[in-house]
């Protein structure tokens, strides 16, 4: 007599992962993106998308869900099935949100690192209403009013706000923060003279200061970029404030491993191709792959950094 044996539940979950994969993607994929058009998420998010869709067989969709400093977007993403079809365009904000608000329904860990698509430096714009020709006279010229000029932020505890209240630290000045949506709104306002300063990714201050729209007086790079060889670095003019942004593509935790790989993969191949990497390099920003390990790190780093950054500056958690 033949005694069967029982096939072990481990052994059965796995195949079923790995059919699962081999038939990824079975439908379009949407890839959220939680801030508005135009902007440092949505540029690389658009690239991405076209140039992944032919390789899966399937339409990448970009839908920009803004609002609640890109947590609607990712509740989004987090509230469909854990299966690859439902991406967001994450960035150092989502690690960021798990730091600063007391209501946010997400952790870190609910999100899966697919891979990196881009790093970038900031700048420091100024409006051309402000009668300041650089760094210094900017600061002279707020240290003669302190409160009364203000600078666009995209949230509380986002780059754009930690960054300018570390200015507002090394330089002895004080300004008021306005919120917006995105950083491509707050840039508007810095053209028309309503906003006085902001901190802004170079893919959206570089045109405008190319067009003489704004004034950018610094860059939180290590050393001057080729784009703009004249503006110095914030180092040299005695500010030591280098930082970067990073974004990248995120998946539902719990989505199988195979189709991480494989979405990791085609991304790797679309950031390194000819037009992603010259269309990223004439804004200034960096284009860059990982693995989902390596992104895992670059999140970790991050919640580490930042944390420390929000106790030194004193920025509290907000409902």
């Amino acid at each position: 007599m033949t005694v069967g044996k029982t096939i072990s539940p481990w052994l059965l979950a796995l195949c079923s992962l790995t059919a699962e994969a081999q038939q990824f993607p079975s439908r379009p994929i949407r890839l959220i993106v939680g801030f508005p058009a135009g902007g440092p998420s949505d540029i690389p998010a658009r690239l991405t998308a076209d140039k992944i869709r032919v390789p899966l067989g399937q339409p990448v969709v970009v839908e920009n869900k803004t609002g609640a400093a890109g947590m609607i977007a990712a509740n989004d993403v987090l509230a469909q099935p854990a299966d690859g079809h439902t991406l967001l365009l994450c960035s150092y904000i989502d690690p960021l949100n798990t730091l600063l608000y007391k209501s946010v329904t997400y952790k870190v860990g609910d999100l899966a690192p697919v891979s990196l698509v881009s790093k970038a430096y900031y700048a420091f714009a100024a409006s051309n209403e402000v009668p300041a020709a650089d760094l210094k006279a900017f600061i002279a010229y707020a240290k003669t009013r302190p409160g009364e000029l203000n600078y666009g932020r995209v949230g509380a505890g986002s780059v754009t706000e930690v960054l300018a209240k570390q200015f507002e630290k090394l330089a002895g000045i004080r300004m008021t923060g306005v919120t917006f949506k995105g950083t491509g709104p707050a840039m508007q306002e810095v053209i028309a003279g309503r906003v006085h300063f902001m901190v802004a990714p170079l893919a959206i201050a570089l045109p405008q200061y190319q067009g003489k729209k704004v004034r950018i007086m610094g860059m939180t790079s290590p050393d001057r970029l080729v784009a703009a060889m004249e503006v110095p670095t914030l180092k040299e003019q005695g500010l030591p404030i280098v930082n970067y942004g990073w974004w990248g593509v995120c998946a539902r935790s719990g989505t199988p491993r195979p189709v991480i790989e494989r979405l990791s993969r085609e991304i790797g191949v679309a950031v390194d191709s000819f037009e992603y990497r010259s269309v990223m390099e004439k804004a200034s920003v960096i284009p860059v792959y990982s693995t989902p390990e390596e992104m895992g790190r670059e999140i970790a780093a991050t919640v580490k950094e930042y944390g420390q950054m929000f106790r030194e500056l004193d920025i509290q958690q907000v409902d």
